[in-house]
C-alpha cells in the first residue's frame, strides 16, 4: 500500500506496509456492522489497530476481544459517550464537549494514519478533532465514514454532521449517492 506524504522541501512517496488504524465502535448494530467490515480487512496491512468505544459500552469490547483472539497488535480504549440513548439534546452538549476533550490526547498520542467509523455518535468528536489536526498540519489522517446499512433514504445525523469533513463517505444504498449527497461513494456487491 502506498501512502503519499508531501513535505515542504520535496514531494516524496513513502511505501507503508502497515497503516495505524483507529476503529470507532458504537453499541449494538454499529459494532455488528463494523465487525463485518473488519472481517474483510487484512489485519497485516492495518496494524496496529486501536479500537475506541464508549465507556458504557461493554459489549463492543467483548466483540473486539473475540475478533482479535489470535492477534496481539491491537488495543482497546474507551472514552466518554457523546450522547446516551434517550439523553436530551440539551445535556448532550456537555457530554459531547467532554468526549471531544478526551479525544484530543487520544489522537495526539496515537497519531493514526486512518480513522474508520460507521456512524455511532462517539465518532463525531473523534472525527472533528482529527479534521482539526489535519487543518493545523498536526497529522494527515484519512477519515473514512461508512454509513450504516439501515440508512436507506437519508444520511444519519452523524453522516450529515461529518459529510464535509471526512475524506471518504461510503453509502450502501443507491438513493444515498444521488445529487443530494454528491460526495458519497456507493458500495455495491
Amino acid at each position: 500500500m502506498i501512502l503519499c506524504t508531501f513535505r515542504k522541501e520535496q514531494k516524496q512517496v513513502v511505501h507503508v506496509d502497515r497503516i495505524k488504524t483507529i476503529i470507532i465502535l458504537g453499541s449494538g448494530g454499529h459494532t455488528a456492522e463494523m465487525i463485518r467490515i473488519l472481517n474483510c480487512l487484512n489485519f497485516k496491512n492495518y496494524s496496529p489497530r486501536i479500537y475506541v468505544h464508549a465507556d458504557t459500552d461493554v459489549m463492543s469490547k467483548e466483540k473486539v476481544k473475540d475478533l482479535e483472539k489470535d492477534n496481539t497488535d491491537y488495543k482497546i480504549i474507551n472514552i466518554r459517550r457523546s450522547r446516551e440513548i434517550h439523553q436530551s439534546y440539551y445535556t448532550s452538549v456537555y457530554t459531547t464537549i467532554c468526549a471531544t476533550l478526551e479525544s484530543i490526547p487520544l489522537l495526539w498520542t496515537e497519531c493514526p494514519d486512518l480513522v474508520l467509523c460507521n456512524g455511532p455518535g462517539i465518532c463525531v468528536p473523534l472525527c472533528i478533532v482529527t479534521f482539526l489536526f489535519k487543518i493545523f498540519c498536526i497529522t494527515q489522517t484519512t477519515i473514512i465514514f461508512i454509513e450504516s446499512f439501515c440508512r436507506v433514504q437519508t444520511l444519519s445525523l452523524s453522516g450529515k454532521m461529518l459529510y464535509y469533513i471526512v475524506d471518504y463517505l461510503f453509502v450502501q444504498w443507491p438513493a444515498l449517492s444521488k445529487p443530494m449527497y454528491k460526495k458519497s461513494i456507493y458500495l455495491y456487491e
